[in-house]
């Protein structure tokens, strides 16, 4: 019996491999790299795009951690229900599902939304762990560039947008304990609460660094010129159409009544705590 991770050399399925070996649990890296080496676990190498490799991988496991990456949308839809297809035929005893802040609302559709109705329709025990934006978002270069350089800190939302940041680091936290509370289903936001605004986001940052840092809202465009150059033009338009309909929302704010804080017991780290924790 083993904990199956995917991406488990990625941003967000390396640290649910770390917390996993942390806690003395048997892990599975699943990776695309044949030749990967990941310390204290089994490494397994399957792709999204073949159902016989996942059903491989997840049958007999203990659990299974899953997200979709940063790939096209048509893509991430094919994954999905292969992901979907795989676990009706392997019946993992468990699976937790972080959304890397995507819907789940069928009427808006799309990958996260058809792979959190397809577990549920599964019958097998889950979660669907729901962030909104990741503080990693923040480290990309454009990002960090200008907060060393000029003090300021560009994002694509506005100045009085809250928002419940999480880390990447709180999505393994929650997912560990979910690996064990099979009594807790469903929706679980993960995220800072009180939400906060992009100048309280500038005033953790500048705190951190000693010197003054302010928020600057840049456009969905702004960003997708900058995020091409590294994950590709189509998955970057992507991203900024979701930043372009963000920004007709009121917030981005997790309720206290699905969050990690009162379902887990789980506080997430504050911007604070995140940034020290992670060694900037």
């Amino acid at each position: 019996m083993t904990y199956v991770i995917h991406g488990a050399t990625g941003a967000q399925g390396a640290p649910v491999v770390a917390a996993l070996l942390a806690a003395g649990k048997p892990v599975t890296a699943l990776t695309r790299n044949p030749d990967a080496v990941v310390d204290g676990a089994r490494v397994v190498a399957a792709g999204y795009s073949s159902v016989e490799e996942l059903t491989e991988a997840y049958r007999g496991a203990d659990g299974v951690f899953v997200h979709l990456p940063v790939v096209s949308e048509e893509d991430r839809l094919a994954y999905a229900r292969n992901i979907v297809t795989a676990i009706n035929v392997a019946r993992p005893a468990r699976v937790v599902f972080s959304t890397s802040g995507a819907p789940t609302d069928p009427a808006i559709g799309g990958a996260a939304a058809l792979l959190a109705d397809g577990l549920a329709g599964s019958g097998v025990s889950h979660a669907v762990i729901a962030p909104t934006l990741y503080l990693e978002n923040l480290l990309m270069p454009y990002v960090m560039d200008a907060v060393r350089e000029r003090g300021a800190l560009p994002y694509p939302i506005r100045g009085d947008f809250p928002v419940s940041w999480a880390s990447h680091l709180d999505i393994a936290d929650a997912a560990l304990a979910l690996f064990d509370r099979h009594d807790v289903t469903g929706v679980v936001s993960v995220g800072q609460y009180p939400a906060i605004t992009g100048a309280d986001l500038a005033e953790a940052f500048g705190t951190h660094f000693g010197k003054r840092v302010v928020f600057e809202p840049i456009t969905p465009e702004q960003m997708r010129a900058c995020l091409a150059p590294v994950i590709g033009e189509g998955p970057a338009a992507d991203v900024a159409g979701l930043y372009q309909a963000m920004s007709t929302l009121p917030d981005r704010s997790i309720t206290p009544e699905d969050s990690a804080q009162k379902r887990l017991g789980i506080t997430p780290r504050t911007t604070g705590q995140w940034l020290t924790e992670i060694g900037l």
